[in-house]
């Protein structure tokens, strides 16, 4: 009981005392004091002086207005406008439409596929593949857009294109930088590559692949009830999409003479 007053007598002495205890200084301690003063500090006379005078650097080089001299301008010549180069002159034809020569092995396996008949394709419609023959009936997955009944489309992206012996497939399209957490069908940023520009779609002046839109379809009223944990509510949904109806008109490979003549479907 004794011990316990004299520790917090000593700690209550401890903590009153703005200094630490005399045994916790090192033994060259020294206590210094240090006096300040209300009065202003004397400025040296060479700053003084600056203020008022200027220095020999602004007096060299006077100071220059940022406004632009109206009167230095110039107005331009014309034969100075017929110096400048002017710029190409658009050309006509596609610039989607491939201008690529034929290589070797197109020229001399091409006439083989086309003499042998039938032929299918994988036509892409949307970046969405499809495997279809002249007189197949193909429903989309989807509406198409500004199509009416009645109107023929030319499906000029393909990747694979074949007959019973031979087979023309597309190369393989260059590899896209995208992360891990995306799908391997969409690049970065949710859209779906151009396989166009990346080498993997055939040449569209190898084929002809048309289709004759028939009209759309609908399937049947769907009606889904939606309720949440705990809810009395009940939310009633109906659905009913609708569909494109294509119908394949034309399948057919050209032949070497109308793609060097350049003749367009």
């Amino acid at each position: 009981m004794l011990t316990r007053t004299i520790k917090r007598s000593v700690l209550e002495q401890l903590w009153a005392s703005p200094l630490p205890p005399i045994f916790l200084l090192p033994l060259r301690a020294s206590i210094t004091t240090v006096s300040h003063t209300t009065s202003a500090p004397a400025i040296p006379e060479a700053l003084t002086n600056s203020a008022t005078q200027p220095s020999d650097s602004q007096t060299a080089s006077p100071r220059v207005s940022q406004q632009p001299d109206v009167s230095s301008y110039q107005p331009i010549s014309h034969s100075s406008l017929e110096s400048i180069p002017k710029l190409p002159t658009p050309t006509s034809h596609d610039p989607s439409t491939p201008t690529t020569p034929l290589s070797d092995s197109i020229r001399e396996l091409l006439p083989l596929l086309r003499a042998q008949s039938p032929h299918y394709i994988t036509a892409h419609i949307h970046a969405r593949p499809y495997l279809v023959t002249q007189g197949d009936t193909l429903r989309l997955p989807f509406l198409m857009r500004d199509v009416s009944p009645g109107d023929v489309l030319r499906l000029n992206r393909a990747s694979l294109l074949g007959s019973r012996d031979y087979t023309l497939r597309a190369a393989a399209p260059a590899p896209v930088a995208m992360p891990v957490h995306h799908s391997p069908l969409r690049a970065k940023g949710g859209t779906l590559p151009n396989l166009a520009e990346r080498g993997g779609y055939l040449d569209e002046r190898l084929f002809v692949c048309r289709a004759v839109v028939m009209g759309t379809e609908a399937e049947p009223m769907r009606v889904m009830e939606k309720t949440k944990r705990r809810q009395r509510h009940v939310k009633t949904v109906r659905s009913k999409l609708r569909f494109t109806v294509l119908k394949i008109k034309e399948v057919r490979v050209r032949s070497l003479e109308e793609i060097e003549s350049g003749e367009e479907e």
